[in-house]
């Protein structure tokens, strides 16, 4: 059997976070009546002109510096033909041969620990076009121009990947860029990050690359795996059974987790591209440049480095807590109103916090629980007020809004006894209503020794000190 490569290149599509269009003064604000954020220029008015919106370019420019790429000192924007009713005009705004980002690179992590860079071939700027309905119309299709204009940031990867995970991790690296930036919310299933993917296959050794397909508008991680892996195999089983691959648009259905035609592909020439006569070269300078660069945010990975020197957290906790810039936030957050103890904030954070966020189904701006609540709670297990067993039940309370640490534990009694004299009494109640399991553990039964542990805090309620009553039973069951 011919052993087979996999070729894949990314186009991935991020919606930049404008308040208004890349080229009109409408609003950008996802949800809005059909229609109502489409003003004379999206709707290609006889007469009218198109303006270039700068905080796009300044996007723009923030992911090129961010990936290493080169700013284009002078970029042009092009007609691209577009033959569909949700541009009125009948072309769409794009860049062509002369983008505003080049040669750029993504560094991903695979699954053996190693790590590949991705070469980002262009980033360029682009209108979006509207969105066709085909529901509720009988047999007519309705048109919603609300998002015709909205400002993309079309990001072409070279076709260095080589599976459908090397794909995702890709996709997902760069989502976490772009959300880190804050360029783009990511929000997948409003379509403000979502992908096209072009897969060929070619025989192992082969420097000449097969014939590729596109799977367009894929919108989460997982169907992004799924339709690689049908392509690649539709692919292979096409060319051993002496069939020809075509060069096609192809669609992902995910309830048949498989692809199937759209169209032919189009080439470049089908496109009719030409410079649009309404908008003057963008031109960038140094200046602009060194303006964007101070305002970039300290990148993930540069971010869990500083966490691992500074915080002297593992790799693997650095990582998760930088995945998120808003939870990086919130950890650095807790452990300076704690004055210290970072890893047992980042323990907290990566926990019971992040547990009843994904339990709620919340973001973090929506947390009941601010990181000056959650260093409130640290402080009392620091200073021995509670146990950590009992600071659960604490922060559960907290979460529902039963008011804060120092309330809801004088509320609840929850106070942790740290009373030697108490604590030695409930341990001689426990011993006395237990002699064979005492009789026992002095016979050489040591792992008896946890079964009183659990008898004495069940006694105590939960509340006597951890620590006190581990050293105080092993003096009295010796005897």
């Amino acid at each position: 059997m011919m052993e087979w490569e996999t070729v894949i290149g990314l186009e991935i599509h991020a919606q930049l976070a404008t308040k208004s269009k890349i080229f009109s003064a409408a609003a950008t604000a996802y949800g809005a009546e059909p229609n109502t954020q489409a003003c004379a220029i999206d709707l290609g008015m006889p007469g009218v002109l198109p303006v270039l919106n700068q905080e796009a370019v300044r996007m723009a420019a923030m992911l090129g510096l961010a990936i290493g790429a080169n700013i284009a000192c002078r970029s042009v924007f092009a007609r691209k033909n577009y033959f569909y009713p949700d541009l009125p005009k009948g072309y769409q705004i794009s860049q062509y041969e002369l983008p505003v980002v080049e040669k750029g690179e993504l560094s991903i992590d695979l699954e053996d620990g190693s790590s590949k860079v991705i070469g980002v071939t262009r980033a360029h700027l682009e209108e979006d076009a509207g969105k066709s309905l085909h529901e509720d119309f009988h047999g007519q299709s309705g048109i919603d121009l609300n998002r015709a204009g909205t400002p993309l940031l079309e990001i072409v990867s070279e076709p260095d990947l080589r599976s459908a995970k090397e794909a995702v991790a890709y996709m997902k690296k760069l989502h976490q860029m772009v959300v880190y930036l804050g360029i783009c919310d990511g929000n997948m299933q409003e379509g403000s990050f979502r992908c096209d993917a072009n897969v060929s296959v070619r025989p192992k050794g082969q420097a000449q690359f097969g014939t590729r397909a596109e799977i367009k508008n894929l919108n989460s991680f997982r169907f992004v795996e799924r339709a690689i892996e049908f392509e690649i195999e539709r692919q292979i089983d096409r060319i051993e059974s002496g069939e020809k691959i075509v060069q096609e648009t192809r669609l992902y259905d995910p309830d048949k987790g498989e692809t199937r035609p759209m169209r032919s592909k189009e080439e470049a020439n089908d496109y009719r591209y030409f410079p649009d006569p309404d908008l003057l070269p963008l031109v960038i300078d140094e200046a602009f440049i060194e303006t964007v660069r101070a305002s970039l945010p300290e990148l993930p990975e540069a971010k869990k480095q500083r966490f691992i020197a500074q915080y002297g957290l593992s790799s693997y906790d650095a990582g998760v807590l930088t995945a998120a810039r808003a939870l990086s936030d919130y950890y650095e957050a807790v452990v300076a109103a704690l004055g210290g103890e970072p890893k047992l904030c980042a323990n907290w954070v990566m926990g019971d916090f992040s547990a009843f966020l994904n339990r709620d189904g919340k973001d973090l701006a929506e947390s009941p629980v601010s990181s000056a609540q959650l260093a409130s709670l640290l402080q009392r297990i620091q200073d021995r007020t509670i146990s950590g067993k009992i600071a659960k039940d604490v922060f559960e309370a907290m979460w529902v809004g039963e008011g804060d640490t120092d309330a809801i534990i004088e509320k609840r009694g929850l106070r942790q006894i740290t009373d030697t004299s108490a604590i030695e009494k409930v341990i001689d109640e426990v011993m006395a209503a237990n002699p064979d399991q005492l009789a026992q553990y002095r016979a050489g039964k040591d792992k008896l020794f946890a079964f009183f542990v659990g008898q004495v805090m069940k006694a105590s309620k939960g509340k006597a000190n951890p620590q006190q009553v581990n050293d105080r039973l092993a003096e009295k069951l010796k005897g």
